[in-house]
């Protein structure tokens, strides 16, 4: 996910934006009376609000903004069988997934590819590639759906928004303590928050931010097992391992959603060394191998 997905995207821009607004607020009490220590209760309530405020407002966004992103056609009323088709089966799954029927949609890409987001699991949206449309069985783009279905049903991206939203608030708190002690320190500051801390608290917000990214990365990778194992359930075990086994034959294909909105994608690609550590994804034979012995079921 993210190198850096369309949610890590919009959260940095809303941290950005609410950092500013604050300034502009005249919120500046992460120190004592003196300004000579931090108030670090009063800078971890800053962190919090800043942190998870930027990772709920991505999420709120998330449903537009992959629209958007990714020029998903909604399906408001079939045009053709393949398209009726597919909503009735994502209504299907849906109804034994025992969540809200999400929007459905298909995103101009030759790659085999589907999504799904949304802030509310009964109120998602599950978005397929017209080459997937065009290519897959009817037996695979099933799986795949449910694949997504899954991901609705197991409320991952609210749960990605809390880790998120944990991970931002140790950002910005570590970044501002480290600021604060090389300003004091280093720089020798004796008067409120100089040029160091300014300017080590924007470098470490960037490197525990990548941190951060590799831990949420992490965290994606074994959510993706779990909606493995959904969509083996909703549709069938062996539909859903012959659907991974079709997309890893076309992963020499370019893969044609936005770099931002490949986190939300079920193919990733192959990412190898350093890029793995970022990927939201698993290896594709990971995965095959995992629902062939049955784990994470």
């Amino acid at each position: 996910m993210m190198r850096i997905g369309l949610f890590l995207l919009t959260n940095i821009a809303v941290l950005l934006v609410l950092a500013v607004v604050m300034s502009l607020l005249g919120y500046t009490g992460i120190t004592d009376e003196t300004g000579m220590a931090l108030d670090l209760e009063a800078l971890l309530v800053f962190s919090a609000l800043l942190g998870f405020g930027g990772s709920f407002v991505s999420l709120l966004l998330s449903k537009w903004m992959a629209k958007k992103m990714a020029g998903v056609q909604i399906i408001e009323e079939p045009s053709n069988q393949a398209e009726a088709w597919l909503v009735q089966t994502v209504r299907e799954l849906a109804r034994r997934a025992d969540v809200g029927m999400p929007e459905v949609g298909v995103f101009p890409a030759q790659q085999a590819n589907a999504f799904a987001t949304g802030w509310n699991r009964n109120k998602a949206l599950v978005a397929v590639s017209q080459g997937m449309l065009q290519r897959f069985s009817q037996d695979e783009i099933r799986a795949v759906m449910a694949h997504e279905i899954g991901h609705v049903a197991n409320g991952d991206m609210i749960t990605l928004s809390l880790v998120q939203g944990v991970l931002n608030t140790f950002v910005i708190f570590l970044s501002r303590v480290i600021g604060f002690f090389v300003d004091k320190v280093v720089f020798r500051n004796e008067r409120g928050l100089g040029i160091g801390f300014f300017l080590t608290s924007i470098v470490m917000q960037i490197l525990l931010g990548i941190l951060a990214s590799a831990i949420v990365a992490w965290f994606s990778r074994f959510r993706e097992y779990r909606a493995d194992a959904a969509g083996a359930n909703l549709a069938n075990r062996q539909g859903m391992i012959n659907a991974l086994r079709r997309l890893k034959a076309e992963t020499e294909l370019p893969n044609e959603l936005p770099e931002s909105m490949e986190a939300f994608g079920i193919n990733q690609g192959m990412r190898s060394g350093l890029r793995a550590m970022f990927a939201s994804h698993p290896p594709l034979d990971d995965r095959i191998r995992a629902l062939e012995e049955n784990r994470h079921g």
